[in-house]
C-alpha cells in the first residue's frame, strides 16, 4: 500500500504516473474506505485518452497532515523520490520564471502560487539529504524519471547546490511578496 504524507503528495504521485497509454491527467473521484481498521484514501477515474480505469489507494501516515503547499512533514517521501521532486520544481519554476520575465511587475503576484509550489517541491528534495552528508545517495532515486534527472546532473543533488537553489527560490518569492505597486 502506498503511504502518503498528505493529499497534496498523493495527487502529485498520481500526476507523475502515466496511464499505460501515456496520458497523465485524469479526472479523479475520491473516497475513503475502511480496510481492516485502516483508513484508506482511494482515487479513481477514467483515462480520457484510452478509457481505462485508473485507481490508486493511499494510507496516510500517522503524522498530522500539513497544509498545502507542503507535501509532508520533516521525513522524506516514501512514494516520490528526490529526482521527481526536483523535476517538478524545475518544470514549475521554469514556466513561472519565464512568465515573471515577460509580464509587468504589478502582475507577478498572480504567479505566487506556482512559485510557492516549486519551492515546496525543492524543500522536499532537501529532506533526502542524510544528516552530515554532502549529497543525496544515488540509491534514493527509485523512479525512472528520478534516475534520469539524477543522471543529467548529479551535482544538483549536493547539499551546497540544494541550499543555493532554495535560497534563490526564496529570494524570488520574497521579491514577489515585497513588491508594492506605485501609488497614483
Amino acid at each position: 500500500m502506498l503511504i502518503a504524507r498528505s493529499a497534496q503528495e498523493a495527487h502529485l504521485y498520481m500526476d507523475l504516473r502515466a496511464c499505460v497509454c501515456g496520458a497523465t491527467a485524469f479526472d479523479r473521484q475520491h473516497r475513503l474506505e475502511d480496510r481492516e481498521g485502516i483508513l484508506v484514501s482511494v482515487y479513481e477515474g477514467t483515462c480520457p485518452q484510452c478509457g481505462r480505469t485508473r485507481s490508486y489507494a493511499f494510507t496516510m501516515n500517522d503524522d498530522r497532515p500539513v497544509p498545502p503547499p507542503a507535501f509532508g512533514g520533516p521525513e522524506p517521501s516514501q512514494i516520490i523520490d528526490p529526482g521527481e521532486f526536483l523535476w517538478v520544481h524545475d518544470e514549475v519554476a521554469e514556466d513561472s520564471g519565464l512568465r515573471l520575465l515577460n509580464t509587468p511587475r504589478d502582475t507577478h503576484h498572480k504567479l505566487r502560487p506556482a512559485n510557492v509550489y516549486a519551492l515546496a517541491a525543492l524543500e522536499e528534495v532537501a529532506k533526502f539529504l542524510p544528516e552530515g552528508a554532502d549529497r543525496i545517495p544515488e540509491e534514493r532515486f527509485t523512479s525512472e524519471r528520478g534516475r534520469e534527472t539524477y543522471a543529467l546532473d548529479p551535482s544538483r543533488f549536493k547539499r551546497k547546490d540544494i541550499e543555493i537553489a532554495l535560497e534563490l527560490s526564496r529570494t524570488i518569492l520574497a521579491g514577489i511578496d515585497g513588491y508594492t505597486p506605485p501609488q497614483d
